[in-house]
């Protein structure tokens, strides 16, 4: 049975491929980020069926809420909670504290609200996925908004995967290394930047603590989504997929 999506951030990158591999699957996808070129791009990549996009900002209550009115009827199967931002954060003038905490953190926990009554309109199990990153296992140096959001998504769905299990929503959480996308390429160079070696030097550095030796491609991303849209045992985890770098008991 063809089942509706809505992705958040899928416009490029992790989002995109999820989009892809749930259309190919024959299921519609509703397509959701700030950017509405993007989203047309990553739109014209679905195979022709009834998917659509909505340009909406996950930091702002009333973008929210505006695109909701426009799916008001419409049964949803899965929220995946893909929006965020990357990069270093530093305490003074500039700090984009705000700015990453309010986009990876308070952002998700906007969107999934605001679209929750869509998803108790859907039947069966119904699923929330967050994409949070294996920096919410660990710390890194200059990151301190990014690894704080990261790892208060992990709570955040521990708190949703208890309060909706008695509604059949099942909640979970994914948590990639190193994916090769737009946001990785540009963290790599930046860091590579900072250290004064060319970004294929630092990959090499940084492949060095991945014991697969390798960053994962976004579609492999999207393969761990597809399969837990379509479980209905697994709630209240945080998977690893990141090549080995963190290895949990």
């Amino acid at each position: 049975m063809s089942k509706t999506y809505l992705i958040s951030g899928a416009g490029s990158g992790i989002g995109r491929s999820i989009a892809q591999k749930l259309a190919a699957a024959g299921n519609r996808c509703i397509l959701m980020g700030r950017k509405e070129t993007k989203l047309q791009q990553a739109l014209h990549t679905l195979p022709e069926s009834d998917h659509l996009t909505i340009a909406a900002d996950i930091r702002d209550k009333e973008s929210l809420a505006k695109a909701a009115s426009a799916l008001a009827d419409t049964p949803i199967h899965a929220l995946i909670a893909n929006s965020g931002i990357g990069g270093e954060n530093y305490w003074g003038e500039n700090d984009r504290w705000y700015d990453i905490i309010n986009t990876n953190l308070t952002g998700t926990y906007h969107f999934v609200n605001t679209f929750l009554p869509n998803l108790r309109l859907a039947t069966g199990e119904r699923h929330v996925i967050v994409t949070s990153s294996v920096l919410a296992r660990l710390g890194v140096a200059d990151y301190p908004a990014y690894c704080a959001s990261k790892a208060g998504l992990l709570g955040l769905m521990r708190s949703w995967a208890v309060q909706f299990a008695k509604e059949n929503i099942l909640v979970n959480a994914i948590c990639p290394g190193w994916v090769d996308t737009d946001m990785a390429q540009s963290g790599l160079q930046t860091i590579a930047d900072s250290i004064g070696i060319t970004k294929g030097e630092f990959y090499d550095m940084a492949m060095q603590r991945v014991p697969l030796r390798k960053m994962s491609q976004p579609e492999e991303i999207a393969d761990l989504v597809y399969y837990l849209v379509n479980q209905r045992s697994i709630t209240g985890q945080a998977l690893d997929i990141n090549g080995g770098a963190i290895m949990n008991s």
